[in-house]
């Protein structure tokens, strides 16, 4: 399952816009991408995109042969699967498993860790295209980690090998940040969107260029004025 010691045999649950990016960091940082699910052509291409030469499987099969199983579904998806792979008797004990919503800290895997895995809550705070330019842009990402005490330095560990900025957030929060960061993403895509729509409207050139500059200049000004991060 594993190569070098501390190197863990990853199976993927998803091929949208963030697993095949996280399986490609992870990879990056010597972990084994033993398998992932696709079901639409587009996820199968991305997943061979970014992940050339590794299997795609049904989630059963992924949750039997890995040591770290990541869940990058939507969030609407995660408890019926979680639920169903407990039905058929798909963990293993002593499992890493991890989810990728924003929404749902550990918790959501309590059916599973009945069965003794390990459970995992690692939300990258980015906008994921689904190509090898989120790679960099992750080196510029903070991840919402929550797990149980003894194993929070496992989802931190694994935010540092990607280049990301582990930050913890409580259990009871997660919802709470789920609603600011998803709000703040929309709406800054939405007058984005609006506003270069207007400018190319009016006919002025270089539309995007303009938003870009302006928005950048906004946000430098909010980020100045807020409490001091030493992560900035």
């Amino acid at each position: 399952m594993t190569g070098a010691a501390g190197r863990l045999g990853i199976g993927i649950i998803g091929a949208g816009p963030v697993g095949p990016v996280l399986g490609r960091a992870l990879a990056g940082a010597g972990h084994e991408i033993l398998a992932i699910s696709a079901v639409s052509d587009e996820n199968r291409e991305r997943a061979e995109a970014l992940l050339p030469g590794v299997p795609i499987r049904t989630p059963d099969e992924i949750v039997r042969d890995s040591q770290l199983v990541i869940f990058a579904i939507p969030a609407g998806e995660l408890e019926a699967l979680v639920h169903g792979l407990t039905e058929t008797g798909a963990w293993q004990p002593g499992q890493l498993v991890m989810h990728t919503a924003a929404a749902f800290g550990y918790g959501v895997f309590a059916p599973a860790m009945q069965s003794g895995v390990i459970p995992l809550a690692f939300h990258p705070a980015m906008v994921f295209s689904g190509t090898s330019l989120d790679l960099a842009r992750l080196h510029e990402a903070t991840v919402a980690v929550t797990a149980p005490a003894p194993v929070l330095p496992i989802a931190q560990a694994l935010a540092v090998e990607i280049g990301a900025e582990p930050v913890v957030v409580a259990e009871e929060a997660r919802a709470e940040y789920a609603d600011a960061t998803t709000a703040l993403g929309e709406l800054t895509a939405s007058l984005a969107r609006q506003t270069v729509a207007t400018l190319t409207d009016l006919g002025i050139e270089m539309s995007s260029r303009t938003v870009a500059s302006i928005a950048r200049a906004a946000l430098d000004e909010v980020l100045l004025e807020a409490p001091r991060d030493e992560g900035l």
